[in-house]
């Protein structure tokens, strides 16, 4: 079975690397409760380099700047790390896939907090990083000019910066951000889910929300985990499982080691699928849905007068589906009746309303922003893109946002020099006032003159494989209005 929690939202592999060099760089770093370091001569030697510290909300931070410091600071909001298991909460100011030391290197300033919380806090993790500049000049001066950067959920929280505090910072990149937003996320998780219980496990009572805690989170999705590798060894079960993750838009090739398959071998594709929801939609459906439900105070999504045949028809993977109910001698009309006759879930208007404050976008960017994501996301799927370019056209401020795409499998698996690369590109549009050609084959060019080694347990890459790519449509889309005037779905659905 494929169900692991080690990738989640950016969470994990990259991390331990974050951790190690972190613990090795600390060394005499003095730590003062209120953010201010001691007044010794020692240890403003030690936070000319490499400072340590807490903020008054309790999150900690960690800021490296280079002996030969070009003025910019990056300043770096990490993904989620889940509540309840036990994870240590670091603070983290990079990937940790070689690109800190790449950075460094080239005269960049790096910062970045912990957070103060695990979980889903974006309602912390938004005035820790400002906080977390503040401490920055007040202790170094203030920098010629600052990006804000992050990956998963950091990219959501780096775009609800540029949105909005868009007076901190100069530009962001947003790297496999969930840029979709949180509403739009869990409607989609629960849509994929409540596809795969009503025609797959109709008799199962592991409840789609009101998950309660995080360890019943674990269990819930180990349990539809072990259903999905149960399910794939028939045709109708393969079919079925396809039909599910269309509705999220899994990717089928969307994991480091798979075999990619070929264009028209559905059956391949379905089985990388089924690794996909089983290891990373369960994830976000009942581990990460357990925690956020309980910062939400209660269920945020809803899939009440949703047209799930309409949903399907819209899914870059319609076709794959198509022919695999056609093979297995299912019926798509009759499935699709049973979804369109479940019993529907509802949101609590209060969860919903605290979810589009702390966890949606309105698309107001007032800064340049560049996002890129692997076209092989199976956790936040690229057609999150989708969803943000279209907040951003309805918000009137096309002319501020970039996107580019890396033909990679897995959640946010970027090479150094993509990464290298893309700051750079932001850099450059602060610097000129235009933006720098954002062609892959310029990203490309950009990224194969960076010299970085990445660590061994990162993705064996080339220089650089950015490629033209334009994602579908992001099935459930969810667009905040401005602050104070409410909220709409971009797809003109309220939610009940």
């Amino acid at each position: 079975m494929g169900w692991k929690v080690s990738r989640l939202f950016g969470f994990g592999k990259r991390l331990a690397v974050g951790v190690l060099t972190l613990s090795l760089a600390v060394g005499g770093a003095l730590v003062a409760a209120t953010g201010e370091p001691a007044a010794s001569a020692a240890a403003q030697e030690v936070a000319a380099r490499h400072l340590t510290g807490t903020l008054r909300s309790g999150a900690t931070y960690v800021m490296d700047v280079p002996e030969q410091w070009n003025g910019t600071v990056l300043l770096f909001s990490h993904g989620i790390n889940p509540a309840g298991l036990g994870n240590p909460n670091p603070a983290r100011n990079a990937v940790g896939n070689g690109d800190a030391q790449a950075l460094l290197s080239r005269g960049y300033a790096l910062i970045g907090s912990s957070y103060a919380d695990h979980g889903w806090v974006i309602q912390d993790a938004v005035p820790d990083q400002i906080a977390t500049l503040a401490t920055f000049e007040r202790q170094f001066g203030e920098p010629r000019r600052t990006i804000a950067w992050g990956e998963s959920m950091g990219g959501l929280v780096t775009t609800a910066i540029a949105e909005q505090h868009p007076d901190v910072i100069d530009g962001s990149l947003a790297m496999c951000g969930l840029v979709m937003g949180g509403v739009a996320e869990w409607n989609a998780a629960l849509d994929a889910t409540y596809a795969f219980k009503t025609l797959v496990a109709p008799s199962s009572t592991v409840p789609l929300v009101d998950i309660g805690t995080t360890a019943k989170g674990l269990e819930y999705g180990r349990t539809f985990g072990q259903l999905v590798d149960q399910a794939q060894e028939t045709p109708q079960g393969l079919a079925r499982i396809a039909l599910a993750a269309a509705l999220y838009d899994v990717p089928g090739h969307n994991a480091i080691g798979q075999t990619e398959p070929a264009p028209r071998n559905v059956e391949a594709i379905a089985r990388n699928q089924a690794a996909g929801l089983s290891g990373e939609v369960f994830n976000a459906q009942f581990l990460l849905r357990a925690d956020a439900e309980q910062w939400a105070g209660g269920n945020m999504s809803w899939n009440t007068g949703v047209d799930y045949a309409s949903l399907l028809r819209r899914s870059a993977n319609y076709r794959t589906v198509e022919t695999l109910y056609r093979r297995a001698g299912l019926s798509l009309g009759a499935d699709l009746g049973r979804l369109a006759a479940g019993q529907r879930i509802s949101a609590v208007p209060a969860a919903k309303e605290y979810m589009t404050r702390y966890g949606s976008l309105t698309g107001q960017l007032r800064k340049p922003q560049l996002n890129i994501h692997t076209t092989g996301d199976g956790l936040v799927p690229v057609t999150a893109e989708h969803a943000y370019r279209a907040a951003v056209r309805q918000a009137g401020k096309e002319s501020l946002l970039r996107q580019a795409y890396v033909e990679a499998p897995g959640h946010c698996n970027f090479s150094p020099g993509e990464v290298v690369a893309s700051v750079e590109t932001v850099i450059a549009r602060v610097e000129t006032k235009r933006w720098p050609s954002t062609t892959a084959a310029a990203l490309n060019r950009r990224s194969a003159a960076v010299v970085a080694t990445p660590p061994a347990d990162a993705r064996p890459f080339t220089p650089s494989e950015f490629i033209e790519h334009d994602p579908s449509p992001y099935l459930r889309p969810f667009t905040a209005r401005r602050p104070g005037t409410g909220w709409l779905s971009a797809a003109g659905e309220l939610g009940r």
